[in-house]
Formats: C-alpha cells, structure tokens, sequence
C-alpha cells in the first residue's frame, strides 16, 4: 500500500485530557508505537486557532497516523483552550498566546506523568509561536518549527535560545505567506546554533503529499535518525488501514 494522505498505520491511539493550572479541561490524544515503548515523543502544537488551526491540523494529524510505526515515535496532539476539532473541544478561550503558556506546561506534564521518553517540541505556524516563547521552560530536548511567521515571539524571545543546549530545528518555505528564507535568516541570527532548512516550492500549508513527506522525514532526522527517510509504502498485512478523516 502507497501511504497517502489518508493512510492511518497501526498505533496504540488513545484519547487524553490535559488539566492546567487555571483549571481548564484540553482534550487531546496519545498515539504510540503499537508494539514497542517510543523512541522519543512529539509535542505538537497546532496553528492558529482562529483561522482553522487544531489539533487534526493535516502535517500533525498526518504525523500521529505514521510516525508510531515508521519510527517508533509517540505523537502528543492537543487542542489549545478554546479550540475544538472532531476529538471535542477544549475549555477556555483563545487567549492569542499568552495564557496559552498553562496549556503547553499541561502537556509536558502529562509527558512527565506517563514517563514519555525524549520529548520534542513540534509546532506549526501560531505553534512555533508558542514553542518559542515558553518552550525553554521545560525539560525538552528540542524544539523543530514549522512555518514559523515571528508574529507574537519577540526579537528577544527568539534570541533567549542563543547558547541554550536544546536544539532549534526551523523548516521555512520558500513561498512562505509570512516569513521566507531571506528573512527568516536575519529574524534568527541572533541564534547562531539554529538550524534553518529553507524548503525549496514550500508554502507555509505543506499542501501535498511530497510537502507532507519532506516536513516528516526532517523531522524524523532530527528526532529518530536511523528511521529516515521514511518509506513510502505499507505492508497491508500488519494491519494498516486508510481512513479519509
């Protein structure tokens, strides 16, 4: 079987809340690897909100149907308060990143309580943002952004990731809406450990299969190297299915 948009490989998926310390309710889910502990755990967190952003974004929804079983990797997806897709939605209200801060401490703690091993921090676009600027409060090994448009992160939250150890991983699309290569590279001087991946024919969406392939074989060579790059067909005997949700 081709794997294609669509594709939803066999993981152990289940549905989690997240309590903050505000006391809202985000709802979410858990996917891993179906018959082996993870090699390391993605923390996604999704674009905006207000403009469809979710926890079923498709670079991150696509992310928890493949990567459990390509690669032994746990995928965390959830969404951030106010937001809802198909899993429910959460309580709260969006807050345009700042009492966003509780949400993304939520979910590292969860991570925490389930003994999830080496933990990533994935975000996209209003994601990025939130990664950014809170993502040095916790204990992750890194932080892989993905169309990040440098909207709500400041100039000195950027550069506050200078000399940290965490590794700073940033996919930028050659036609992004926000922010391109050529910028990108100024905004993120001030982080000369930071590896920036200019994604020649990206858009700031990864629209497309060969997007949706290229944004996850960078990731896993970040983050499970000896799985990349991932293949592009599945053995229909182990169980895989397609889904079009």
């Amino acid at each position: 079987m081709e794997i294609r948009g669509a594709s939803l490989l066999p993981a152990r998926r289940e549905d989690i809340e997240l309590r903050t310390a505000d006391g809202l309710t985000l709802v979410g889910e858990l996917a891993l690897p179906l018959d082996r502990e993870p090699a390391a755990t993605l923390v996604t967190l999704h674009p905006l909100p207000t403009h469809g952003g979710f926890m079923d974004s498709h670079i991150l929804r696509k992310a928890a149907a493949r990567l459990p079983a390509l690669a032994g990797i746990a995928v965390l997806r959830f969404n951030t308060r106010g937001t809802s897709s198909p899993r429910g939605t959460s309580e709260g209200a969006f807050d345009g990143g700042v009492a966003e801060r509780e949400d993304l401490a939520a979910a590292m703690a969860f991570v925490r309580e389930r003994g999830l091993p080496r933990p990533w921090l994935v975000g996209w676009s209003f994601g990025t943002e939130i990664a950014l600027k809170y993502g040095r409060e916790h204990d992750v090994e890194g932080a892989i952004l993905l169309s990040p448009p440098l909207h709500r992160a400041t100039d000195a939250e950027v550069a506050a990731w200078s000399g940290d150890p965490r590794r700073l991983i940033v996919l930028i699309p050659e036609f992004d809406d926000y922010l391109r290569p050529a910028e990108a590279a100024e905004r993120f001087a001030s982080v000369p450990e930071a590896t920036l991946i200019p994604v020649e024919g990206g858009k700031h969406l990864w629209v497309g299969e060969s997007q949706t392939r290229r944004v996850l074989d960078e990731i896993v060579r970040v983050v499970a190297p000896e799985s990349a790059p991932l293949p592009t067909e599945w053995d229909e005997t182990v169980s895989a299915r397609s889904d079009a949700g």
